[in-house]
């Protein structure tokens, strides 16, 4: 149970800080628009069994791999893509902590 509050919480708590931290005057679309990331986690379909509690995301799923995570780094450059690639970071921070805690 601490496991799945952890994670979740770092799914919504992350993104809430660094909108709050960064993109104060707009915080709440940043925040929003940080959560469309889960978006990623469309790739979990692919896989089977679709979830497993005991499986780590990283690396396994294709939107959660390594080369995924470069791919994220550069679409921090333009501002365009730059708060959603926040969000799709912050995604792989809790997945990677929970992983961590497996």
């Amino acid at each position: 149970m601490l496991r799945l509050g952890i994670h979740y919480g770092l799914h919504f708590g992350l993104p809430l800080i660094i909108a709050i931290l960064f993109f104060r005057k707009n915080w709440l679309k940043a925040y929003l628009l940080m959560l469309t990331a889960f978006i990623i986690d469309l790739d979990h379909l692919l896989a089977d069994p679709i979830f497993d509690p005991n499986r780590c995301s990283i690396n396994y799923h294709p939107l959660h791999s390594y080369y995924a995570l470069a791919v994220y780094f550069v679409m921090l450059i333009p501002k365009f893509t730059r708060v959603f690639a926040l969000g799709l970071l912050a995604h792989l921070i809790a997945d990677g902590a929970d992983c961590l805690l497996l």
